[in-house]
């Protein structure tokens, strides 16, 4: 079930583009890369161009930088489609230095504004749902290990944080669970990096993401920062400018 929500995430995204409701093998790909945590994340910070089927249907600023002891991620997309409304999503992810998620904060502004605060602790996510004209909604979801990713709908930049995670020394199929909080879903997705690729007369680093019916391509420089990212089945490609 929870790999068909995370396709109907990228479904709702290619139809309508508005954001609103996409242990132990990794755990110790989690553990050699906490002795060495300040090599995961690197500052990054740019814009991506969104494209559904060849046309610009929006744009997505990002900053991912170090606070205090940990790091945070940040990114604000706007959309627009003909035929469609608009809608702006805001994310901000607060991380450990080993990438462990501390909290995560959303806004989707559309014909209503919607959001929510996520605190993790002890691999649990307590999500405070807050709907416009509606009381405030709180679900705790369990994954058992304190390192999840988080990949929220439409917020691209998120990828980028998951291409640092990624145990790039060990490389092959990794595991992941994931929590797509727009969509109040868990999941688990995998990742494995594909080799050198050539797209548009440029090359790029391959890392592919999948769950069992649906895959996401993520084509990085050499310092492994985000620079394309593709969605085959909804059309979508995201540029960085």
């Amino acid at each position: 079930m929870s790999n068909r929500r995370i396709h109907r995430g990228f479904q709702l995204f290619a139809l309508c583009l508005v954001a609103v409701a996409v242990a132990g093998a990794f755990a110790s790909a989690w553990g050699s890369r906490a002795s060495a945590a300040s090599a995961v994340f690197a500052a990054d910070k740019g814009r991506f161009t969104v494209q559904l089927d060849g046309h610009t249907v929006g744009h997505e600023d990002f900053d991912i930088s170090p606070t205090g002891a940990g790091w945070t991620a940040k990114g604000t997309i706007e959309l627009k489609a003909p035929d469609s409304g608009s809608a702006k999503v805001t994310g901000t992810l607060t991380l450990q230095p080993d990438g462990a998620p501390i909290s995560y904060d959303w806004t989707s502004e559309a014909d209503k504004t919607n959001g929510a605060h996520v605190l993790f602790a002890n691999g649990v996510a307590k999500i405070t749902l807050q709907m416009q004209g509606a009381r405030p909604f709180e679900q705790d979801l369990s994954f058992g290990a304190p390192l999840i990713t988080v990949l929220d709908n439409n917020l691209y930049h998120q990828y980028a944080v998951l291409a640092r995670i990624y145990d790039w020394n060990k490389k092959g199929a990794q595991s992941f669970p994931v929590l797509i909080p727009q969509e109040l879903t868990p999941g688990t997705i995998n990742v494995e990096a594909t080799g050198s690729a050539t797209v548009g007369g440029k090359s790029y680093e391959g890392l592919r993401v999948s769950t069992s019916d649906l895959e996401v391509l993520l084509f990085l420089d050499p310092n492994h920062r985000l620079m394309r990212l593709e969605v085959p089945a909804a059309k979508v490609a995201v540029l960085r400018e």
